[in-house]
């Protein structure tokens, strides 16, 4: 079946859309350890007198819909607005981040305590943008939180550097996630190295003799020191430094932090098509006849997919694997 490629990119410049007619190269990057989905559209140096006219219909905030698919079969790729537009090399660069964007503004100062994670979440969607829900399964506390000159970004970063959290935008739905790592599942996809995927550099890990040992530090707010372990003693030795939570909470931490350095799966990525639609936390079937014993679900940690001349294609980065 012979299968052509279908794109379709629109902005949306306060009520005003824009359908992009031409393009020379798309690259959209999703990563569940990142805090924003991003993507790059490069307009093509033959129309560069018509792109900077068109640059005039949009601007820095504009609302972004990316359609990729085969054959008029259009799925839903990226959802954002745009960041900056760049001219380099003879090109129009538009760099977009999902909902992320709208949250680099700044936040009013507050002293939060005792509080938790998704208090701390919850105020900034309400100082940023109240029509946004929150969706957290993290149960972390702190016996304090301070926000001092900070952005909404600022904060869930330090959230998601804290925590060890997954921190992500669901832009369609208007849902902040905040879930322990590896825990928010997806949809399902299924890879053979046979037969779906062009090109692979993976490596199976087990880590069966791998010991690690995670230390969680935090001062209180009385400025005690105390320190959590999990993990192996013995081992390789990761140590965090935390606000000021509770020993339950600085155990979370630390056992995330573990499951994320010490999980049998593969190391490394492939590249497939633009089906099926894959992306993070997808389970992902990966069969190798050669080595039939690896043949198991993997959790998709990121996922590349870029768009030119050459035709489509997805890198896949697995994560741990599923039990």
């Amino acid at each position: 079946m012979l299968l052509d490629i279908d794109w379709n990119i629109e902005f949306n410049n306060k009520g005003t859309r824009t359908r992009l007619a031409l393009m020379a190269e798309l690259e959209i990057i999703k990563d569940v350890d990142n805090l924003a989905d991003t993507a790059t559209i490069v307009l093509p140096e033959s129309i560069m007198n018509e792109a900077l006219n068109f640059e005039n219909k949009i601007a820095r905030g504009t609302e972004v819909l990316i359609q990729l698919g085969y054959n008029g079969n259009l799925v839903t790729e990226f959802v954002g607005y745009i960041q900056d537009i760049t001219n380099s090399d003879s090109s129009l660069k538009i760099l977009c981040e999902d909902a992320l964007f709208l949250f680099r503004v700044g936040v009013p100062d507050k002293e939060m305590k005792p509080t938790s994670v998704s208090q701390v979440a919850q105020y900034v969607i309400d100082n940023v943008d109240s029509s946004f829900k929150l969706d957290c399964s993290f149960g972390i506390t702190y016996e304090k939180f301070t926000i001092h000159q900070a952005t909404g970004y600022d904060v869930l970063k330090k959230l998601q550097e804290e925590t060890k959290a997954s921190v992500k935008f669901d832009t369609e739905t208007k849902t902040l996630h905040i879930h322990p790592p590896y825990t928010k599942k997806g949809g399902k996809v299924y890879y053979s190295m046979q037969k779906n995927i062009e090109a692979s550099s993976l490596e199976y890990k087990n880590k069966l003799d791998y010991k690690l040992e995670v230390t969680v530090e935090s001062t209180d707010i009385k400025g005690n020191v105390r320190k959590v372990v999990s993990g192996t003693i013995g081992g390789d030795k990761i140590t965090l430094k935390v606000g000021a939570m509770d020993e339950a909470s600085m155990k979370k931490v630390a056992d995330a932090a573990l499951q994320r350095q010490n999980a049998a799966g593969y190391e490394g990525s492939f590249d497939t098509w633009l089906i099926p639609f894959v992306s993070p936390t997808y389970s992902a079937r990966i069969k190798d006849e050669d080595y039939p014993d690896k043949t198991a679900f993997y959790y998709v940690k990121s996922v590349k997919t870029s768009l030119s001349s050459g035709g489509g294609k997805r890198t896949v980065t697995p994560g741990i694997k599923l039990s």
